[in-house]
Order: structure tokens, then sequence, then C-alpha cells
């Protein structure tokens, strides 16, 4: 019998029978990592039944690394597909992939179904996990799998299969008499999979392109226990709650119409907040060292095709024809900073050169991925572009650093970190992305921040740092980024006059803090419930005057906080309880109630809408009151 090293994770090194299954080693190792759910042998994703043929490095994925709760999901999502077929014989299966917080399945059927059948679906489920059926690997030849899935009963599963390279190796999971095309590794059985809950129906077009069919997407989610489960479902209920889109309409924040569907309109209230949110913008920026600049929305061909834009980014851009000539409307910012740079000579004296520009962009998002604020066609994106030495970069990007941990403190948000590498379309040497990587290692290692790897997913011109941020409810969004070029001052030729008076290129680091104005003022929303702190409530104070006799008194007080906050007195002929109630709907920080006593005594009543009543102030006092706590906030 011959034997081969396996080197665990912890670097413990083993001897076993070639040919043992991971399954078997866990047997093994009796008591560690009893949650495994896969494997990782030399750092490939492995079902726990895959083979040990020859030495390794052998990792194990629980359910709480994103790797393990993707695997999972994925299972999960094949039971769907599996209890669909057999409720719905006829239904052509799509894609069914693990998502965040869940999975989803496509599919098409007959007849479509409604939400009313997901508890009937939901049924099934349980009984083909109660059946406890093993994920069997299988690898067909491509005649074998055209039987399985031929275009008259699964024409989108054929549609992938003939798309796969000849030589590629076609991968299957059989699970009873249910047989999908997958790359996996997939739980050992359906057993495994503990709590499910389908969540939502909606409408997906096959493959995200609306010229094909439309298919019907069911959600769901899972977890190894039914208490996560519940957890999970709750923060989804709370999340229904703060739907940005409801709380948009409630507050009169925003709205979309269908003369422009995926571009928002920003009513006052909305514009207020976004006005906010801008100055204290500027604010810091000015603080910092920025120079602010505002480029032209629309520039001409040749210049998104020096900039890369035009091979890397087309099928995002929104075109036009001008004096019988190409032009683009800008999808980002870079290109007119980079214009801006070039209209003068710089000397190395001028640098780190920062300018940063409020800019609005569009960028073309098929319709089916439009959501609300958090995914618009038209958005505002507070950008900077740091011209600077080589030897500058990484002091500049820990004072990015610093500045980003500023925002996200004032909003209260924590974060995480990750480093996101070259992808497969990008410009510039391997040599090039290698020193801009190692640049941004080397600075989040000094600033002992933990990051992830994001493989791939860095910009077509440079590796970048990632914030994701968490909200009240535990999700993440990202919004900031820091990205380090070398591409863009070669393509725009870009010099600056260094110390031995000859030319050089600049560095150029690319920078968004809130990120998409849109996304961010969503994630507010959400955040917040709507009810925004004072220094960015659309409304910060209401005068509520008891009953007509009151209003004069109402009005001194008004005139007297008008100049300083943005105020409103509510005069209609409704009842004092009724009125502090619509304040409180409308989330409105501080209501000042004034009657007889009031008026008397030169006072205000104030209640606050996060603490209820607060007594009575003297007009002075409740000014101070407030100055003071909007400038604890900023």
């Amino acid at each position: 019998m011959s034997f081969i090293k396996v080197t665990l994770e912890d670097g413990f090194e083993v001897s076993f029978p070639a040919g043992i299954t991971c399954q078997e080693v866990l047997q093994e190792l009796k008591g560690r990592n009893t949650g495994a759910i896969a494997a990782l042998i030399d750092g490939r994703e492995s079902d726990l039944t895959t083979r040990l043929d020859e030495s390794c490095r052998l990792e194990f994925i629980d359910f709480d690394s994103p790797r393990g709760a993707r695997i999972y999901r994925h299972t999960a999502s094949h039971i769907l597909a599996q209890a669909v077929k057999r409720l719905y014989p006829g239904a052509r299966l799509g894609i069914g992939p693990a998502i965040d917080t869940g999975f989803y399945y496509d599919f098409e059927f007959d007849e479509p179904i409604s939400a009313d059948d997901l508890d009937r679906i939901e049924k099934e489920m349980n009984r083909i996990i109660a059946e406890d059926l093993p994920l069997r690997r299988l690898e067909p030849s491509r005649r074998e799998i055209k039987k399985v899935f031929s275009k008259e009963n699964e024409p989108y599963k054929l549609e992938l299969i003939e798309e796969l390279p000849e030589d590629e190796i076609i991968s299957c999971y059989q699970q009873g008499d249910f047989i999908d095309l997958c790359a996996g590794p997939h739980l050992t059985s359906t057993g495994r999979v503990n709590a499910i809950k389908l969540t939502g129906l909606a409408g997906a077009y096959w493959r995200g392109d609306e010229r094909n069919p439309m298919l019907q997407r069911i959600y769901g989610t899972a977890f190894p226990t039914q208490d996560q489960l519940k957890e999970h479902l709750h923060r989804l209920e709370e999340a229904r709650k703060r739907d940005h889109r409801k709380l948009g309409r409630e507050l009169d924040l925003f709205s979309f119409q269908e003369e422009g569907p995926g571009f928002p309109f920003f009513h006052y209230p909305g514009l207020i907040v976004l006005q906010e949110l801008t100055q204290f913008w500027r604010e810091e920026h000015h603080r910092a060292g920025y120079e602010e600049i505002k480029t032209p929305i629309i520039l001409n061909r040749q210049l998104w095709e020096n900039s890369g834009h035009w091979e890397h980014f087309r099928e995002n851009m929104y075109f036009t024809r001008i004096d019988e000539q190409d032009y683009a409307v800008k999808p980002m910012n870079c290109p007119g900073a980079m214009l801006v740079y070039r209209t003068r000579m710089h000397s190395y004296r001028d640098f780190p050169r920062r300018i940063a520009e409020m800019g609005l962009v569009h960028r073309h998002e098929l319709s089916g991925t439009l959501h609300g604020l958090m995914r618009v066609r038209s958005f505002t994106q507070d950008d900077a572009h740091i011209f600077l030495l080589p030897d500058q970069v990484e002091a500049e990007i820990k004072g990015i650093i610093d500045l980003v941990e500023r925002f996200y403190h004032i909003f209260g948000f924590k974060y995480r970190v990750e480093l996101s590498t070259r992808p497969e379309k990008a410009m510039g040497s391997t040599e090039q992305w290698e020193k801009a990587t190692a640049i941004l290692k080397r600075v989040l290692g000094d600033r002992e921040i933990d990051y992830r790897v994001n493989q791939g997913e860095g910009a077509f011109y440079g590796p970048k740092i990632d914030f994701h941020l968490r909200d009240c409810l535990g999700r993440e969004w990202q919004c900031s980024t820091i990205q380090l070029d070398f591409q863009m001052p070669e393509k725009f030729d870009l010099t600056y006059i260094g110390e031995d008076g000859q030319r050089h290129r600049p560095v150029v680091i690319h920078r968004v803090i809130y990120g998409a104005m849109e996304r961010f003022f969503a994630l507010l929303i959400e955040h917040y419930a709507g009810a925004f702190p004072a220094w960015l409530a659309p409304v910060q104070v209401v005068v509520i005057p008891i009953t007509e006799r009151h209003h004069g008194y109402g009005r001194d007080i008004y005139r007297r906080l008008a100049g300083r906050f943005r105020v409103s007195i509510d005069e209609r002929n409704e009842k004092v309880g009724y009125k502090i109630r619509e304040a409180q709907l409308k989330k409105i920080p501080y209501m000042l109630i004034v009657g007889d006593r009031e008026e008397e005594s030169r006072r205000v009543a104030v209640r606050s809408r996060e603490d209820g009543d607060l007594g009575p102030f003297a007009v002075d006092d409740f000014v101070r009151r407030l100055q003071q706590e909007l400038e604890e906030k900023r």
C-alpha cells in the first residue's frame, strides 16, 4: 500500500493511504473540523468525497467562512431545483447560484407561478432534505450530457454546454433522480441542509439580457440551524421596513418616472440631505488640501479611446453625435481630471496635487438590474485624482485611509477591507501591476489592517483597496475605494519636471469616499430607517401651535429659528396629538409645542423624536442645545 503526506492548515503533517477521501481524513482526525462541509486541496475547492491520490495541502471549509456559506447555499439551490422539477416536470432550468445571504434559481414554467406557490415548493424541499439524498459528482461525455439536457426539455442548460470549450471536462451533480450541470463543490447529501426558507419571487431575463426570454427567479436562504434562520428572517423583515424605496416615497425624498427609468428625481427634502452630505465633503476635503473642479458630461470618442474606456467599458456607455463626430456621455470622471492636469506644466514641488470632483456620470445598466437608488443609470461620484511622486504614494494612501475612517466614524459605520488584484482584461505590464499591488499590501500591513484578497477584481488600470462598510443590520456595502494607477499617466502623456530638470511620469491615485452619492444616500436612509441625525434631517425643527390663537407666538418662534435651522410650522386645524404623530412619521428630530403656558412664560415645550418630552425650554437654551448637537455630530 502506498502512502501520501497531507499537510493540514495548521502546518501539521500526517501520512494516509493513497486514495483516502477528505471525509475519511476528517474521521481519522477525530473531533477536529467537525463543522466541515467541503475542502481546499492545494487551494482548490473540492467535495469531501474527493479522493487524495498524491501528497497535498488540505484545509477544511465550514459554513462560517464566505466560501462555506456559498457552498452550503448552492446545495440548497439544487434542492430547490429538484423540488420544482418534481412539482412542475415541464419547467426548464436556468441557473441557480448562491448569493450574499442566500441563493436563487431561475425557471421557465409552462404557466407562471405566484408567490402563493412558494409554500408548496418549500414543503417539497424539506421532503428532499429528509430523504438525505447523497450528492454525487459525475463527468459525462458531451453526448451523454446532451441526452440529459436536450433542446426540447432543457434549452438553457444546453446553451451553456455548447458554449464550453471542446476540451473542457463537463461536470454534473446527481441527487436521487435529479441531475444538474454544475462545477461544484457541494455538501455530501441533501440532509446536511438543516434550515431553509423561500423568500421571494421575481422576474429575470435569461443571462440578464432584456432581449432574452423572461424567466421566474425564486429566492431563498439556508442556514445550519433554525435559530440562525430566524435571526436572518428577522433582519430581512427589518430591512423591508427600512427599504429606501418605501421610505423615499413616504418622506418625499426622491422618485423615479416612466420617462427616465433608472434616472432618479430628487425632491426638495432629499436634495437637502444630498446638499448637506456634499457640504460636509467639501469642508473635509478643503481641510485635507484638495482643490475642486468640474468637468463636462460629454467628451469625444478619441478621449475615451485614449483612456481605454472605449475598449474596456464601452458596453456600459451612452453615445451621441455632434458635428458628425462620435461623442460619449462620461461613465467616469478620470479622463477629465487628466485633461485638467495637462493644462499646465508641473514641477516635483507641486506634488501631491489633489484634484476632487463631484462628477455626474452615466452608465448603461440593464433594466432588470435597476434597484432604487442602489443601482441607477445616472449618479454622482465624489471622485478625486491625486498626482504624486512615486516616493509619496504610501504616505498619501495612509492619509486617504485616515479620511475614509473619519467619514465612516461620523455616520457610525464599521467596515472591512479587500485588496482587488489584476482582472483578466487589464492595461499595463505584469511588472507594473505587481509593483502597484505590492505597494497596497505594504500600506495595509503598516496600518495593521486585516484584509481579504479579491482575486481579479481590480480596475482595468490598476489594483485597488475597497472598503465594505457594515450597516446597523449587519449588511455590507462597497463604497470607498483607493486605486493605484500607472496607466493613465502613460495614456495621457502626463509629465512633471523633476529635481534633475528632466521630464518624468507622475503616479495617479483614484479614490472615492462616499462612492456613488445616490447609493450612499440610499444606504443612509436604510441605516437610519429614515430618521436622519439632526445635521442631515430635511426639517430639523417643527413648531406646533396648540390652537389657532397660538399661531402668533408660534410664528415668533419660527422667525427666531428660521435663520439658524431648517424649521417649519404646522398651523393646520388639527388636534395637537395628531400633529405630533405626523411629525414623528416625518421623522423630524425636534417638535416645539406652544400653548397658553408657553406663551405666558415665553418658553417652548420641547419634544424629541428619540427621547420624547424634554420639558419646557427658554428659546435661547434650546438654540444652544441644538447648535451643540449639530457641532458634535460633525
